[in-house]
C-alpha cells in the first residue's frame, strides 16, 4: 500500500469515506507542524495585543490624571484629592477660585445605578426562572432570542424615548417638575441591563441540571418548593455573576444617562427623591472632555472621573469572573 492510497467506502456502509492518505509525506508532515505552530501563534498574539490594548488604555488615563492630583506640594495634592472626592461644587470652569468636588457626580452615577437593580434584578431573576423551570421548551427557544434582542438596541434609541416618550409621561402623569431626572435614567437602564441579567441567570439555572430537580420532586417537594429551596440557591454563584454583569451595564452607560437624568450636579436632598435632576460620572466625561482645552486643570480632573469609573468596573469584572468560575465548577460537578 503507497503512501497515497486511500480508502473508499461504499456510500451505503457503516463508515464514511476517508480520503486522507493512511501514511503522510515528510513535506505533508511538515507542512502540517508548520501550519499548527503558525496558528498557535495567532492565537496567542491576538489574545496577546487585546491584553496590552487594555493594559495601555489603563496607562493612558492614569497618565492623564496624575497632573490633577499631583502639582505642587504633598499637601496640595492631598487637599486636592479630599476635595476631589468629599466635596459637591462642580464648577470646574470658573476662570477663578474653580472647584472640582466630585461627589455629587460619584453620588449620581450610584443613583442610577441601584435604582436600575432593584428594578431589573427582581424581574430578570424571575423572568430567567420563567424559562429555565416553567415555560416549555418551544416557548424558550423564541423568548430568549427575543429577550437578548434587546441588547443590541443602541443606547441613544433607548435615550431618545426617554426624552421623547417618558420624560412628558412623568411631567403629565406624575406631576414632576421635569422628566429629565434620576427615575427616568434608571428606568431606562433598568430595561438596558435585563438581557444581561436575564441571559446569565438562565444560564446558571440551567446549568444546574434535571438529576437535582428530580431528586427533590422524589422527596415530595413541589415545583415552587423545588425552585425556591433548591434550584435558586443551587444557582447562587451565577445570579450573583448576573447581578454584577447588570451593574456594569448600568454604572458604564452614557448616552442614556446623559439625556435622560438633567445632568445637574447634585445629591438629591431628601435623598429617595428620584424626581430630581442628577449628573453621572459617564455623562460628565461625554459632555465636557470634547470643550475643555488639552493641558488644563479641568482636562485632568475629567480623567480622574475615568480612573474612579475604571475603578468601578474592573472591581465589578473580578467578582463576575469569580462567581462565573464557581458555576463552571459546579456544571462540572467539582
Amino acid at each position: 500500500m503507497t503512501n497515497s492510497q486511500t480508502i473508499q467506502l461504499d456510500p451505503t456502509g457503516a463508515a464514511a469515506r476517508f480520503t486522507r492518505p493512511l501514511r503522510l509525506s515528510a513535506a505533508e508532515d511538515l507542512r502540517g507542524y508548520i501550519g499548527s505552530h503558525l496558528g498557535r501563534a495567532f492565537l496567542f498574539m491576538t489574545t496577546f495585543l487585546s491584553v496590552v490594548a487594555v493594559l495601555l488604555i489603563f496607562a493612558f488615563v492614569v497618565y492623564e490624571a496624575l497632573p490633577f492630583f499631583f502639582k505642587g506640594s504633598w499637601a496640595d495634592a492631598f487637599a486636592r484629592v479630599k476635595e476631589f472626592l468629599t466635596a459637591n461644587n462642580w464648577y470646574p470652569q470658573r476662570e477663578h477660585d474653580p472647584y472640582y468636588g466630585a461627589l455629587a457626580i460619584i453620588t449620581g452615577s450610584l443613583y442610577v445605578t441601584v435604582c436600575s437593580l432593584l428594578l431589573a434584578v427582581p424581574i430578570g431573576v424571575l423572568a430567567a426562572v420563567f424559562l429555565s423551570d416553567i415555560a416549555p421548551f418551544q416557548l424558550r427557544q423564541i423568548c430568549k432570542p427575543l429577550i437578548e434582542i434587546l441588547a443590541a438596541i443602541p443606547s441613544v434609541a433607548y435615550g431618545v424615548f426617554a426624552v421623547m416618550v417618558v420624560a412628558p409621561w412623568m411631567q403629565r402623569r406624575l406631576g414632576f417638575n421635569t422628566g429629565a431626572n434620576a427615575l427616568n435614567a434608571s428606568l431606562i437602564l433598568a430595561v438596558m441591563a435585563l438581557p444581561t441579567i436575564i441571559s446569565v441567570a438562565e444560564d446558571a439555572l440551567s446549568a444546574i441540571g434535571r438529576k437535582t430537580r428530580e431528586a427533590s420532586y422524589a422527596l415530595g417537594a413541589t415545583r415552587a418548593e423545588t425552585i425556591v429551596k433548591v434550584v435558586i440557591p443551587a444557582a447562587h454563584s451565577g445570579i450573583v455573576a448576573a447581578v454584577i454583569l447588570g451593574m456594569m451595564r448600568a454604572i458604564g452607560e452614557t448616552m442614556v444617562v446623559w439625556m435622560a437624568s438633567g445632568n445637574a450636579s447634585r445629591i438629591p436632598s431628601p435623598w429617595w427623591d428620584l424626581s430630581q435632576s442628577i449628573r453621572t460620572m459617564t455623562a460628565t466625561i461625554a459632555g465636557e472632555l470634547g470643550e475643555v482645552p488639552k493641558g488644563s486643570d479641568h482636562y485632568y480632573v475629567l480623567f480622574a472621573i475615568g480612573i474612579l469609573l475604571l475603578a468601578f468596573t474592573f472591581t465589578l469584572n473580578l467578582f463576575s469572573e469569580y462567581f462565573m468560575a464557581k458555576v463552571k465548577r459546579q456544571a462540572r460537578g467539582g
